[in-house]
Parts: C-alpha cells; structure tokens; sequence
C-alpha cells in the first residue's frame, strides 16, 4: 500500500459470494449507523452544542477547513470542502451572520472573493474541538494501540477510495 495516497491494489468484490454479501452488508450497516445511528443525535450535541448559538456539522466542517489557512479563495476553499463552489459559498454565508467568518476581496485582485475565520470563530472552534478530541480519545481507548493504526489507515483507505469513485460516477439522469 502506498500510505501517503491510502492507495493499495484494487481487489475485485464478487457480491453474489456470500462472504463478500456478508462483508458489504456489514460496512453499509456501519456506514449509514455512522451517519444516522442513535447516538449521532446525542453525540453531535455534546460536541456541537453547549454554545449560545450551537453550529451544525456543516458549519463545523467548514469552520474546521477555514482555520488550516489564513484566508480562502472561495473557490479553494469549495475544492477543499470536496463540494460545489454555491454549496461553499452558502456554507460561508451560514458562518457570516453569527459573526464566525468575515468575507472580503483579495488585496492583489478585487474581483476575488476571499473569506476568513473571525477570532470568534476561532475561539468557537477551540471550545469545540476540546469535546471533539475529548471523544476522539475516549473512542480510540477501546482499540489497542497497533489497532488504531490500522482503524486510522483503513478509514483513510476508505475515505479515499469514496473520492475515487465519486470521480468515476456517471451523472445522474432524470426520467
């Protein structure tokens, strides 16, 4: 495997075997239960919450990519967020009015559009990430130390070969 990319050998998957049926049913219950379980409504609000103005995982993910940089081109800050530049640009709007981000043009060309965490921003998103990493933690202690390696890896795996076929699809057809 090549660890920097997360890419190793595709490995064809036969979903008339049913070990590999088994196998696929078993990630697609993990996956949706990620997105969707029971806990994910009470997890999201300890982590998120607790503010006056609690954000949603949208304006997290956001807030999250913002503070990697100084200040975004919308456009890089759209490819970064893996989403279309008008999704970026209302995830950036959704920051604007709780005063969490500030939008401006760029110093060298005044047509660009430029946008930044505020310090409140900033200040939001330590508060927050202090619960993120305190359950991080908690959740990696129920893994041996080689196995969060590989649970890092494979989740990194994963992740990427979603990218990759993301990148493939056809598009989408109406009837």
């Amino acid at each position: 495997m090549n660890s920097s990319t997360g890419t190793s050998k595709r490995i064809p998957v036969d979903l008339s075997s049913p070990h590999d049926y088994d196998l696929a049913v078993r990630i697609g219950t993990a996956w949706r239960n990620l997105r969707r379980g029971a806990s994910n409504g009470s997890l999201r609000d300890y982590v998120l919450g607790g503010e006056p103005e609690p954000l949603d995982s949208g304006q997290m993910d956001t807030l999250d990519v913002l503070l990697q940089r100084k200040s975004w081109r919308m456009s890089d800050l759209a490819e970064a967020l893996h989403v279309d530049p008008s999704t970026a640009t209302r995830a950036v709007q959704r920051l604007l009015k709780p005063g969490l981000a500030v939008r401006g043009t760029a110093t060298d060309d005044g047509r660009v559009v430029m946008v930044c965490a505020t310090e409140e921003g900033r200040l939001l998103h330590e508060r927050i990430s202090q619960r993120r990493g305190f359950v991080i933690a908690e959740m990696m202690s129920a893994f041996t130390a080689a196995e969060r390696i590989e649970l890092a890896d494979l989740m990194t795996r994963f992740v990427h070969a979603l990218d990759e076929l993301v990148k493939q699809l056809p598009a989408p057809t109406t009837p």
